[in-house]
């Protein structure tokens, strides 16, 4: 968990919808969106916004990152939380942006900026404290953590403790969860055989818990698991959990 305090429910939010999310899940950013205003809040999302720059900062491109994370910081200039459907792209903001600008004079805004960043589940969980009703049938689900939000921006139980709110899931806890998936970004192209070895015990270990459905906060992992998933022609289906979590609570607000 942050040690940051934690603000007093917002009435306005900021959304930053992440590149993986617009390119190839955007259901998932539009039902994070959903969910926040099922919660009374209202969602800005900033179109200015791009990537957080963790492809550049992680790749050794230092000013490069350093000039997107600047255009970022200019795109959510109003003192709202910004909620993250990803902690990947949250711990970046979150926990790199300021040490991008250490002893340098944007560090302030950087700092300043880091604060408000907040993982859609905690945000949810933490901050908004919001209660679910499971309208749909019984389902078995596994939970697949990122590296990233567990380890940057500790998130660990909030997502359980959403699905757990539901009655007619059942959460079955798989063996690997701590462990990464294999994407790891670049990670996956620069070293495929050790990606493809790690996707294959985790894809193992979902598939031991006799889930029907694998759910993440990351899209990411969830490209590189159903990549896995789909090539060994597997039934097993992962979802990003705002989408599952919309689905179970009824239709999306007209």
């Amino acid at each position: 968990m942050s040690e940051t305090a934690r603000p007093q429910r917002p009435e306005t939010v900021y959304f930053f919808g992440t590149c993986v999310i617009d390119l190839f899940y955007p259901g998932a950013g539009l039902a994070g969106m959903e969910l926040l205003k099922r919660a009374g809040v209202r969602v800005v999302f900033p179109p200015d916004q791009s990537c957080c720059g963790q492809p550049a900062r992680n790749s050794g491109y230092l000013d490069e990152a350093r000039a997107v994370a600047l255009k970022q910081i200019a795109a959510f200039p109003k003192d709202w939380p910004i909620v993250v459907p990803s902690g990947s792209c949250a711990g970046m903001m979150k926990t790199h942006y300021p040490d991008l600008f250490e002893s340098r004079p944007e560090h302030g805004k950087a700092k300043a900026f880091a604060a408000r960043v907040f993982e859609l589940t905690d945000f949810l969980v933490n901050v908004l404290g919001v209660t679910l009703e499971d309208r749909g049938e019984p389902v078995r689900v596994t939970w697949h953590g990122s590296c990233h939000s567990m380890r940057e921006m500790g998130v660990v139980d909030q997502p359980k403790a959403l699905l757990r709110q539901l009655a007619n899931v059942t959460l079955v806890e798989n063996a690997r969860e701590k462990e990464c998936c294999g994407f790891g970004g670049t990670f996956a192209v620069r070293q495929p055989e050790i990606s493809a070895a790690m996707v294959t015990d985790k894809v193992a270990a979902l598939e031991e818990t006799g889930a029907a459905e694998v759910l993440s906060g990351d899209c990411g992992c969830l490209m590189n698991i159903n990549g896995a998933v789909e090539k060994a022609g597997k039934r097993l289906r992962g979802r990003h959990i705002a989408e599952f979590l919309l689905e179970r609570t009824g239709e999306a607000r007209k």
